[in-house]
């Protein structure tokens, strides 16, 4: 069982950065698939984006492609996301998890953090 803890998230205006890590423990991190996803209220939680786990090959929703970068380190278990250019509707809490391939269904993922609440103000 791993568990994971996420942090970084905060208050920013629009076009500011903000980067979220989220700290692996309980298991091996490298042999899991990452994921982000992000949960408005009165929305479904979408996905954000995803790594291998060798962190070679990464996925983006459209809505972040070009704007947030997914990211880890093997060495420290944690998992990053850099997030750039953000806007008003990438308000949500964003969530980290693991899963046992690339999805960007949340249902395919096993393990979740416990989330961070960014909120980009305009």
């Amino acid at each position: 069982q791993v568990q994971l803890v996420e942090s970084g998230g905060g208050l920013v205006q629009a076009g500011g950065s903000l980067r979220l890590s989220c700290v692996a423990s309980g298991s091996t991190f490298n042999s899991y698939v990452m994921g982000w996803f992000r949960q408005a209220p009165g929305k479904e939680r979408e996905f954000v984006a995803a790594i291998s786990r060798g962190g070679i090959n990464t996925y983006y929703a459209d809505s972040v492609t070009g704007r947030f970068t997914i990211s880890r380190d093997n060495t420290k278990n944690t998992l990053y996301l850099q997030m750039n250019s953000l806007k008003p509707e990438d308000t949500a809490v964003y969530s980290c998890a693991t899963g046992p391939y690339i999805s960007r269904r949340s249902r395919d993922y096993a393990s979740w953090g416990q989330g961070t609440q960014v909120t980009v103000s305009s």
